[in-house]
């Protein structure tokens, strides 16, 4: 009987610890990674990341504006609403022609998101430019 009796308890408390949480309501971007280093470059190069999010809220997700930090980054992104559960991206380019050293840049992306301000960030180390030989 007290095997019985223990192994109902075993089995409720596993179905409780089973409950799901409740999806956040409205719009949620949930990016891959928020963060990306180029690490070294050179002066006058060109680069581009793809940062890959998905709408894991439970309304459509509609992206307002992506503002960048100077005219040396731009960016491209869907302008079409995002599904709940659906994939897309937001690709930066980044010239580096007239900086050196160490940039940081922030990517602010507005939209109807749950947390309507969400930043993504690229790093690099600008070489002075190859001097051809």
């Amino acid at each position: 009987m007290k095997k019985i009796a223990a192994l109902l308890v075993l089995i409720s408390s596993a179905s409780w610890a089973q409950e799901e949480t409740a999806p956040v309501p409205g719009p949620v971007i949930t990016f891959e990674e928020t963060e990306f280093n180029f690490e070294d470059i050179y002066q006058g190069d060109k680069v581009e990341h793809i940062f890959t999010f998905e709408n894991t809220g439970d309304a459509p997700l509609i992206i307002t504006n992506v503002q960048t930090t100077c005219g040396c980054t731009a960016t491209n992104w869907e302008r079409e609403p995002i599904l709940p559960g659906a994939k897309s991206s937001i690709k930066v380019n980044f010239n580096s022609a007239g900086k050196m050293g160490r940039q940081n840049k922030v990517i602010t992306i507005i939209s109807n998101s749950v947390a309507p301000l969400n930043q993504i960030k690229i790093t690099t180390n600008i070489l002075p430019a190859k001097t051809e030989e």
